[in-house]
């Protein structure tokens, strides 16, 4: 159940409004062609030209990842389950050509200043005539791109829940440890007073 509840913060902020355009999910399949082209704008292109922009790529093949994907579908009002699945701010895409690359710009482009979208202008440039030497100046902006994985994520939270049951069970054994100690105290307080 807490899993649910963690995974409906988790699409709330993607869906609600705390996701600004500058954050991009791409439900994709590792064995999905156009999944593939599509990563491959984000990561070789999307990223550069954007600095601010966060990528999180969830593959839908692994189990764990699906009731993500599944929200996602639903929020999109998609009714197949198609890949890939682009979501920029609240604006959703499905599956991808070339063609749709300056309708992805756009959608990324909705919040930004026009300070920011003239640096985005300009790294596009950049990396359009040079783009070895443009993404080795840029290589960290490779961080802005993150793998969703339900269940690694499961299994940190349960390593969380664990270490916060086992600090209890400390505190609760120091607090006994603390009250047997005083209460020993006090039986041979007693004693030494009845002699």
């Amino acid at each position: 159940m807490k899993k649910l509840s963690i995974l409906s913060v988790f699409m709330g902020l993607l869906f609600c409004g705390a996701a600004s355009a500058a954050d991009v999910t791409l439900y994709y399949s590792p064995y999905c062609p156009h999944c593939h082209h599509a990563r491959d704008f984000f990561v070789n292109k999307m990223i550069y030209e954007y600095p601010n922009l966060r990528v999180v790529q969830i593959n839908v093949m692994e189990e764990p990842n699906l009731p993500v994907f599944q929200e996602a579908l639903r929020k999109c009002e998609y009714d197949s389950g198609g890949v890939p699945v682009i979501v920029v701010g609240d604006k959703c895409f499905q599956g991808y050509a070339d063609f749709m690359d300056k309708e992805l710009r756009e959608a990324v482009e909705v919040d930004l200043s026009d300070a920011d979208k003239k640096t985005a202008a300009e790294n596009k440039k950049a990396l359009e005539a040079n783009p070895e030497e443009f993404r080795s100046k840029h290589a960290n902006r490779q961080k802005a791109i993150t793998e969703y994985n339900a269940a690694a994520e499961a299994a940190a939270e349960k390593i969380a829940a664990e270490k916060k049951s086992n600090e209890s069970s400390s505190i609760y054994f120091y607090v006994l440890l603390i009250v047997l100690v005083a209460a020993l105290g006090f039986v041979l307080v007693r004693k030494e007073k009845k002699k």
